[in-house]
C-alpha cells in the first residue's frame, strides 16, 4: 500500500497539563499518601546523556560507545502541597514558621497531558506520565511589586530522578532500571486504566461508614505490570 499523510483522525497532538498529584517518599522507599497538586502549570521532561563516545580501531571508526541516560524535568506551578515543603528543603518548626536548607526528600509524582486530533479534538485520549526518585534542587523565588499588570509568582524547580528497578522479564529481555513511565490510554483498555488511576488517585469508601476507600499511592513499574497482566487475562 502506498503511504498516506494526514489522513482524517490521525492529525495527532499532545496539550495541556492536569491531575498533578505528589507522593512523597516514607520509609521503606514507598510511594504512598500521595496528594494533589494545584496550581501545576507546566512541566519539562529534559532527558540527558546518550551521548555517543567514538572508539576508533585499524583506522576507521570501529563502535559507539553511549553513554548513560538520565532523566530531569523542570516543574512550574504557581503554589504547591505543604507536604513538598520537605521536598523543597523546608522543614516547620512550629506552625507556619519554616526553616530552609534542610536535608531535601524524595518524591515521586504524575501529570496528565490531553491527547487530541482532527475528529475528536481534546476529547482523543490523554497520557499518564509517572516521575520516581526525583530530588528538587534549591530555585529562585523572583517577588515584585503589584502594579496595573499583576502577575501572580510562578514557582520552578530543577529535578533530578534515580530510577527504580524493572524486575519484571519482557520479550526474554531484563530492562535498566526507569524513573519515567508513560501511558496512552488510547493504547489501553478501559479497565485497566481506570484501575490505574484507582490506584494513583485513591478511591471512596461505598457508603458513608465504610471503610474501603484507599489513599492514593504511587505503584512502581512491577506492580503495573501484574496489573497490566491480570487486567488482559481478565479481558480473555
Amino acid at each position: 500500500m502506498k503511504l498516506e499523510w494526514d489522513k482524517t483522525g490521525e492529525r495527532l497532538y499532545e496539550t495541556g497539563v492536569d491531575h498533578g498529584v505528589l507522593y512523597p517518599v516514607q520509609t521503606g522507599g514507598v510511594y504512598t499518601k500521595g496528594v494533589p497538586w494545584n496550581g501545576l502549570s507546566a512541566v519539562t521532561e529534559s532527558p540527558s546523556g546518550a551521548e555517543a563516545s567514538p572508539v576508533y580501531a585499524d583506522n576507521i571508526k570501529y563502535l559507539n560507545l553511549m553513554s548513560v541516560e538520565e532523566f530531569g524535568a523542570t516543574v512550574e506551578a504557581y503554589t504547591y502541597p505543604p507536604e513538598f515543603a520537605e521536598c523543597d528543603g523546608s522543614v516547620e518548626i512550629v506552625p507556619g514558621m519554616f526553616a530552609g536548607q534542610q536535608s531535601r526528600k524524595m518524591f515521586g509524582m504524575t501529570y496528565r497531558t490531553i491527547l487530541g486530533n482532527d475528529v475528536d479534538n481534546n476529547d482523543y485520549g490523554y497520557k499518564l506520565h509517572l516521575i520516581y526518585g526525583a530530588l528538587a534542587a534549591p530555585s529562585e523565588k523572583g517577588y515584585s511589586t503589584i502594579n496595573d499588570s499583576p502577575e501572580p509568582i510562578s514557582l520552578s524547580w530543577e529535578l533530578t530522578t534515580t530510577p527504580v528497578a524493572i524486575n519484571t522479564v519482557i520479550d526474554g529481555k531484563k530492562l535498566k532500571p526507569t524513573a519515567c513511565l508513560t501511558f496512552d490510554s488510547t493504547k489501553f483498555d478501559k479497565a485497566f486504566m481506570e484501575k490505574l488511576e484507582d490506584i494513583l488517585y485513591g478511591t471512596n469508601p461505598t457508603t458513608e461508614d465504610a471503610a474501603d476507600g484507599t489513599e492514593a499511592r504511587l505503584p512502581l513499574p512491577d506492580e503495573i505490570l501484574k496489573l497490566y497482566q491480570e487486567a488482559t487475562a481478565a479481558a480473555g
